[in-house]
C-alpha cells in the first residue's frame, strides 16, 4: 500500500490499483487482481450496470480467462455453443464455412454466445464477494502521477488501469496517440428475445448481400441478433427506428407476434489502437487500447486477453519481485495479437460490406469455387515477444487444459505459474529453483492420471515438462528435469534483470 506523503490532505484513500471502468474488463481484471492478494478500486461513471447487450460472443481461451475468474460453472449456464459459423451470399450459397465440434484446446467451446449483462452480473458478484471496491456514480476527471503512486480523482494506487471504453478519458488524459485503420460503417444492431425455442442452422451466419449485408447470430439461450449494413442513400434516423427494425427482421420470420424487441441502436464499426498502452504509473486495456469490425468476434476477447496478461505482471511488480520493466513487455506482447486481428477483422468486413453488384458477382464466384467442407477458425498468433524464453521449443505458444481426475487442471490446481510435468519426478526438479519458483505463486505439478488432452500434447510436442505462465501462454518446454530447472533459473534471471 503506498504512504500518502506528498499526497494532497482530501486523498482519503490508498489502493494497489485503480481501475477505471466496470465492463467485463475492468471486473475482469479487478478479480484477477485481488485473488493474488492485491487491493483494488473500480471507478465507473455508469450509476448502474448497463441493461442491454453488446457483445455476444467470446472464444475458448476467454473461457478459460472467465473461469479462473471463478464463474465456470454459472458461465455454462448462460452460455450456448456456436459449432458453425457460415458465410452465404444473398442466394444462400455458402461462400466460408468456420467451426470446430467439441472443446478448443482450452478446455471450453471455440465459440460461445452468451448476453452481456447476465456476464457482467457474474464478474460484478464475483468482484465483490473478493472485496473489491466498486463505486458507480464517479466520472474520472483528473489523473496525476507521482514518483511511486498516481492519483485518480480523489483516489491514490501504485497504478491506475483505463479499462473505461473506446471513448476512454484516462485514454484522453494521457494523451495516448491512436492508429486508425481507416474502416468504418454504420449498422443498425437489433436484439431479440424469441417467445419460444427455435433451431437456427447455422447458429451464426454473415449475409453477403449487397443489397443489404447482414449478420444473423446468436445472443446467448433464448435471444438472437441481426445486424444490418447502413447503405448510402439511408440516413442514420431513417434506419434507427423501431419500425425499420420490424421491417428487416420480417423476413426471418420475426416479428411482434413471436418475438420481443430488445434493443435497437445504431453503431459505427472502427478499427484502431492505441500507440501507447503504458504511461508511467498508468495503462490501458480492453477498448480503451484497441477497437475492431465485430466479423471475428474479438472485440470482448482482445480486451480479457490483456486483463490476463496484466493482472500477474502487476502483481509481481507490486510485490517487488519484479522490476517495473516487467510492464513494458505488456504492450509488446499484445500488441502483435491485437493488429492481427484488427487486420483480419477488416478483411472480413471487406467482404461482407462489399454494396457493388458487380464485385458482389465476382466474390462470389471466386470464395463458393474455394469451399471445402468446414475450416478451422485461423488461430491467433502466439507470443513472439516479451517474457518467453529465446531458445527453449514452442516458447509462446499456448498451453492447453487438461483434466485431472474428471475436473479441469485449472479448477485443480488454480491458474498461476505452473511447471506440468509429464512422466518427470517433481523432486527431481532443483530444490532452490522449486523454493524460488513458490515465492512468485509458482506450483510443480506432475500429472499421473491418462487425460488424452494431456496425453496427446505432450506426444506431439516431444517435451516432458511445460512451463505455463498465469496467461496459459508457455514460458517454455523441456525435455527432462535438468533442462527443466535451467528453464526454472532463466525465468527468474528475466524476472530479476
Amino acid at each position: 500500500m503506498v504512504t500518502r506523503e506528498g499526497v494532497d490532505a482530501d486523498v482519503v484513500e490508498a489502493f494497489d490499483v485503480a481501475i477505471v471502468g466496470c465492463g467485463p474488463v475492468g471486473s475482469a481484471l479487478a478479480i484477477l487482481l485481488r485473488q493474488l492478494g492485491r487491493s483494488v478500486v473500480v471507478l465507473e461513471r455508469q450509476p448502474e450496470p448497463y441493461p442491454l447487450p453488446r457483445a455476444v460472443h467470446f472464444d475458448d481461451e476467454v473461457g478459460r480467462i472467465l473461469q479462473t475468474c471463478g464463474i465456470g460453472e454459472q458461465l455454462r449456464a448462460i452460455t450456448e455453443p456456436a459449432e458453425i459459423y457460415e458465410w452465404r451470399n444473398a442466394a444462400g450459397t455458402v461462400l466460408l464455412r468456420f467451426g470446430r465440434h467439441g472443446n478448443g484446446p482450452s478446455g471450453w467451446p471455440m465459440s460461445s454466445m452468451f448476453n452481456q449483462p447476465e456476464l457482467e452480473a457474474l464478474l460484478l458478484d464475483r468482484a465483490l464477494r473478493l472485496g473489491v471496491d466498486v463505486r458507480r456514480g464517479v466520472e474520472v476527471t483528473s489523473l496525476e502521477q507521482r514518483d511511486d503512486h498516481v492519483v485518480v480523482g480523489d483516489v491514490v494506487a501504485r497504478y491506475a488501469v483505463g479499462c473505461d471504453g473506446a471513448k476512454s478519458k484516462v485514454r484522453t488524459l494521457v494523451g495516448a496517440p491512436v492508429t486508425d485503420f481507416g474502416f468504418s460503417y454504420d449498422w443498425l444492431i437489433v436484439d431479440v428475445m424469441l417467445n419460444e425455442p427455435r433451431v437456427f442452422d447455422p447458429v451464426n451466419l454473415q449475409v453477403c448481400d449487397p443489397r443489404r449485408p447482414t449478420t444473423a447470430v446468436s445472443g446467448g439461450p433464448g435471444r438472437r441478433r441481426w445486424e444490418f449494413m447502413r447503405l448510402p442513400h439511408e440516413s442514420l434516423d431513417e434506419l434507427n427506428c423501431e419500425r425499420r427494425a420490424w421491417e428487416l427482421l420480417a423476413p426471418w420470420d420475426v416479428h411482434p407476434g413471436n418475438a420481443r424487441l430488445e434493443r435497437h441502436a445504431v453503431y459505427t464499426f472502427n478499427a484502431r489502437y492505441a500507440e501507447r498502452w503504458r504511461t508511467g504509473r498508468v495503462l490501458l486495456a480492453g477498448d480503451a487500447a484497441h477497437l475492431m469490425p465485430p466479423f471475428a468476434g474479438q472485440g470482448l476477447c482482445a480486451g480479457l486477453r490483456d486483463a490476463a496478461n496484466l493482472a500477474w505482471k502487476l502483481d509481481l511488480v507490486l510485490r517487488g519481485l519484479a522490476p517495473e520493466s516487467l510492464l513494458d513487455t505488456y504492450q509488446a506482447e499484445r500488441l502483435p495479437s491485437v493488429e492481427a486481428v484488427i487486420h483480419f477483422s477488416v478483411e472480413l468486413g471487406k467482404v461482407i460490406c462489399m454494396a457493388d453488384e458487380a464485385q458482389a458477382a465476382a466474390r462470389d464466384a471466386a470464395m463458393s469455387a474455394l469451399v471445402d467442407g468446414t475450416s478451422p477458425a485461423p488461430e491467433l498468433p502466439g507470443l513472439t515477444s516479451g517474457l518467453i524464453h529465446p531458445a527453449a521449443p514452442h516458447a509462446g505458444k499456448r498451453f492447453v487444459q487438461g483434466r485431472v481426475g474428471g475436473r479441469f487442471f485449472d479448477d485443480v490446481y488454480g491458474p498461476g505459474w505452473r511447471l506440468v510435468l509429464r512422466g518427470v519426478d517433481p523432486d527431481a526438479i532443483g530444490a532452490d529453483q522449486r523454493a524460488w519458483f513458490s515465492r512468485i505463486g509458482g506450483d510443480v505439478v506432475a500429472v499421473t492420471e491418462p487425460d488424452p488432452v494431456l496425453e496427446r500434447w505432450f506426444g506431439e510436442h516431444h517435451v516432458a515438462c511445460a512451463l505455463q505462465r498465469p496467461d496459459f501462454y508457455l514460458y517454455g518446454t523441456a525435455a527432462d528435469a535438468a533442462s527443466a530447472t535451467a528453464l526454472l533459473d532463466d525465468l527468474r534471471k528475466d524476472l530479476t534483470s
